[in-house]
């Protein structure tokens, strides 16, 4: 060994800090726990340095740069090596970061739930990133179990799972306690208040380890595309369904349905609709009379049994109704501005 590396090996014995390369990490320890008398340590403004000894926990030092020294930092008596005459320290030290680290991504399934507005069970996914900070060093060092660690991969992937967890179970919440629709979650217009909702369930989870996540950022809940398609076909046959007047005007609507496209195969040629011609017409339209009947079934609350009335003939719905409820399908986004305009056309023709 030459002398210059004799040298520079003790300037870095003597000269303690966190390594550039490793500014990024949550944790970070110290490779070698000896520790010369009077060494030189380089805390980070974001960051605190805790001494442990034999796993128990000796003291801290905050911020700034740290002569080690018995006579300056009392609790340093503690790990004095005596085989040495008091020229060494034996700990290990620890850099633990204060600050909010962002930039941790999470992302996957969080299963099945149930849609209120039409019963379904939906597969929701859920995808973004969130933000760490240590609350308490010591019981993140806990957690660490005071091993090496050369990545936080495994210390951040644990929170990553307790993360998804509650995020599951605050989206079921939301949809059981509130009633919302799952495409209102899935629109985005929500994010705000799930997001609260979440880092709120958290902390009850991340206050053993001594961290808490600050925030979500990038945050997304999304179903598949054919889910999304088949709940905004469900929402908008049952508000025809209002629209119509109830499960009578509906069956209207579905034989008017029908009989369009029986007359449009027709003038194709091909015998009323692909080949199917009357049968697939009407098993359409038993499909259609079904659904009806299970939306106006959901939608009405259980009444007892009542004596049978003379059947009578079911009013139409007035004018007014019907453009009323033309209107809320438009509100509710459930039509755009042209079938709109065409539908309120053709109720006008009415008059």
């Amino acid at each position: 060994m030459g002398l210059m590396d004799f040298v520079k090996g003790g300037v870095r014995e003597l000269a303690i800090a966190r390594p550039d390369s490793a500014k990024g990490m949550l944790v970070y320890k110290h490779p070698d726990p000896t520790i010369p008398n009077k060494a030189q340590l380089t805390v980070g403004t974001d960051e605190v340095a805790l001494f442990f000894k034999d796993g128990q926990f000796v003291g801290q030092i905050g911020p700034g740069r740290h002569t080690l020294e018995s006579s300056n930092i009392m609790f340093l008596n503690q790990i004095v090596d005596k085989f040495t005459g008091g020229n060494v320290f034996k700990a290990e030290v620890w850099f633990i970061t204060v600050r909010e680290v962002a930039g941790f991504k999470f992302g996957g399934r969080i299963g099945d739930v149930e849609d209120p507005k039409s019963g379904l069970a939906i597969g929701v996914m859920v995808h973004g990133e969130y933000s760490l900070q240590a609350t308490d060093p010591t019981q993140v060092i806990s957690f660490f179990g005071q091993r090496s660690w050369a990545n936080d991969e495994e210390f951040v992937g644990w929170f990553r799972q307790l993360l998804l967890k509650t995020i599951r179970d605050r989206i079921a919440k939301l949809l059981v306690t509130k009633q919302l629709p799952l495409l209102n979650i899935t629109s985005g217009a929500l994010t705000e208040e799930i997001e609260a909702e979440v880092i709120e369930g958290l902390k009850p989870h991340m206050q053993s380890y001594g961290m808490r996540v600050v925030r979500l950022g990038n945050f997304v809940v999304s179903i598949k595309e054919e889910d999304e398609q088949t709940l905004k076909s469900m929402y908008k046959d049952a508000a025809q369904i209002r629209m119509a007047g109830g499960l009578s005007g509906f069956q209207q609507l579905a034989a008017g349905k029908a009989m369009m496209g029986a007359g449009e195969g027709m003038a194709r040629g091909d015998g009323g609709g692909g080949g199917g011609g009357p049968m697939l017409a009407g098993a359409g339209l038993g499909m259609g009379m079904a659904m009806a009947n299970m939306f106006s079934q959901a939608s009405r609350p259980a009444e007892a049994p009542a004596a049978p009335a003379p059947a009578a003939a079911p009013a139409a719905p007035s004018l007014q109704d019907r453009l009323k409820k033309l209107k809320m399908l438009k509100e509710e986004g459930l039509i755009d501005d042209q079938e709109y305009a065409a539908k309120r056309a053709e109720i006008l023709k009415d008059v």
